[in-house]
């Protein structure tokens, strides 16, 4: 069994924490919803122009698992151009 995180780092178009938080919600569910992922909000909560988002997959098979999250980075990218990821780290626990 394969435990793979990714940790994206991203800075958004908000002014307040209201804005910051759909479009961290909307992120998070799709997420959810198309990658079978589990995820959360993991730090700077407090800061309304910017987020780190965690996702966690398991696998038995260690290429899925990466794979999956290297998917789900792309797919991030694509569909929020609004977003920008600063910094992501796929890490195997």
């Amino acid at each position: 069994m394969f435990i793979y995180c990714l940790e994206l780092h991203l800075s958004l178009a908000a002014d307040s924490l209201k804005e910051k938080r759909g479009i961290v919600k909307s992120i998070l569910g799709r997420c959810r919803n198309r990658f079978n992922v589990s995820c959360a909000e993991v730090d700077r909560q407090d800061a309304c122009s910017v987020a780190v988002l965690g996702f966690v997959t398991v696998s038995p098979d260690r290429t899925v698992a990466r794979g999956t999250l290297e998917r789900l980075e792309d797919w991030v990218y694509d569909g929020w151009p609004d977003v920008e990821i600063t910094a992501s780290q796929i890490t195997e626990l």
